[in-house]
């Protein structure tokens, strides 16, 4: 529901708004009964974001396997500390830029694959090198450790790419169902990130062997991959997803829907937007009206991920407690990954919840990207915290722990909402036979956001 001042696209219901019941032939719609399809979407949206928040959450477990040569001397000495401080940048280098080449491979194969052969390829892809990182964990690297992180590196890659192309897929799929089953997915990626930090905190209160809680923490991952696989298999049997993805013989093809027609409309006149279980018109969506419709969006869509990534683990894991010398296990042991991660992961899950009842502004609205831009006040913030090691800005300015705090929960708060608006507008003002290329795109932006701001983490973390 809108709240007073906001902006609709003309002539259109909320973007959340329950749909009607009864279609305008009069025909009763399917019911999500016991709200199936909607619990399925939140799960595969956990699962789209899971495997790269458990590469990331599980900081004490890399510091651990990186840390075996810290005592060596010359070169190979240098080369593991450097490893361990720029650990986090080399992370998100590697689990994005590889994305935005997978992110075009998928926009072109909207119409040549079906969305079922991409998302669970992808989805045993990254079980597959889940089960590889998991069997690791009690494999002695102490001897290889350079290899070790190279190796690391490479199965974030692998994986990340994999889960771009399932994010992409699903949330193209999405599409042709009612906004509130994407809100679902939207909102399921955010409780996959508090999800890993849950699990991280409790293997490390569990667990006095870094090893058992890591092999405890992946083997977490590894099941509810393969929870992802049977919940996806479930959806086309649900008679309320069928009504959405069927396409009947004889029914118009997606080029001969007209731009006007409703999701409804298209739904029983049998042109679905995602043929996701069946033959597609064969080539690659056009571009050029999506770019031009969805830019100022896209542009916000990439700004919100470009600050996120450059604080978020890169800055924000790496600002320790004040009171550290203490030696207490807040300060030392669970001040990073509750304060970094959970909280970070819990506020990102609230913004894109929030959506749910509030869209305000309005996808045509100035004060949107305003308030995208506005976000860069961030960096600064978190680098005059008490961010370590730091060798070029020595002064810090927010000096006790409550700070780091704030700023974490507004930035997730920030990243969840905002982002959350941007991402359902995109499919919503294109015409519906492109909804769900409009859906890739709006990855797209998400990915491309994410790979400059790994990027600049680089450049950010060395200069303090």
């Amino acid at each position: 529901m809108h709240p007073a001042g906001s902006s609709c696209p003309p002539d259109e219901e909320p973007l959340l708004a329950e749909e009607p019941s009864v279609n305008r032939y009069g025909q009763q719609k399917p019911s999500d009964r016991l709200h199936g399809a909607y619990i399925i979407f939140f799960l595969l949206g956990i699962g789209s974001l899971l495997p790269w928040n458990f590469f990331i959450t599980a900081k004490h477990y890399w510091m651990y396997k990186l840390q075996n040569c810290s005592d060596q001397a010359g070169p190979a000495g240098r080369a593991a500390s450097d490893l361990r401080d720029f650990f986090e940048s080399y992370i998100s280098i590697a689990s994005t830029v590889p994305s935005v080449l997978c992110l075009i491979g998928n926009f072109l194969l909207v119409n040549r694959v079906p969305a079922s052969v991409r998302i669970l390829s992808s989805l045993f892809v990254m079980l597959a090198v889940f089960l590889v990182i998991t069997v690791l964990v009690k494999v002695d690297t102490s001897t290889w450790t350079t290899q070790f992180f190279a190796l690391t590196v490479g199965c974030v890659a692998v994986v990340s790419s994999a889960s771009t192309i399932f994010t992409s897929s699903i949330f193209g799929l999405s599409s042709c169902f009612p906004m509130r089953n994407l809100q679902a997915l939207i909102s399921g990626q955010a409780m996959g990130g508090t999800i890993s930090a849950i699990a991280s905190i409790i293997d490390l209160a569990a667990a006095a062997d870094v090893t058992d809680s890591a092999l405890a923490y992946f083997l977490t991952a590894d099941i509810f991959i393969v929870v992802c696989i049977m919940v996806y298999l479930l959806l086309p049997r649900l008679h309320y997803s069928r009504y959405y993805l069927s396409s009947p013989k004889g029914s118009p093809s997606l080029s001969a829907v007209p731009p006007d027609s409703s999701a409804e409309d298209e739904a029983e006149q049998g042109g679905a937007r995602s043929a996701s279980f069946l033959p597609r018109k064969v080539g690659a969506p056009p571009l050029r009206p999506i770019l031009q419709k969805t830019a100022l969006l896209g542009f916000c869509c990439f700004y919100v991920f470009f600050i996120s990534i450059i604080i978020f683990p890169s800055l924000s894991s790496n600002i320790e407690s004040v009171s550290k010398a203490s030696g207490s296990p807040w300060s030392t042991k669970y001040f990073v990954p509750l304060t970094s991660f959970l909280l970070y992961n819990f506020a990102d899950w609230c913004g894109r919840q929030i959506t749910a009842w509030i869209q305000f502004p309005g996808p045509k609205s100035k004060l949107l990207p305003a308030l995208v831009l506005l976000r860069t006040i961030f960096l600064p913030l978190f680098i005059l915290s008490n961010y370590q090691p730091r060798a070029h800005v020595r002064t810090v300015v927010f000096n006790r722990d409550i700070y780091p705090v704030v700023f974490t929960v507004l930035l997730g708060l920030s990243n969840g909402y905002l982002g959350t608006l941007v991402m359902i507008y995109g499919p919503k003002i294109v015409p519906k036979e492109l909804a769900e290329a409009a859906g890739v795109v709006m990855t797209f932006y998400v990915v491309l956001g994410l790979a400059v701001g790994s990027a600049f983490s680089v450049l950010v973390v060395h200069l303090v």
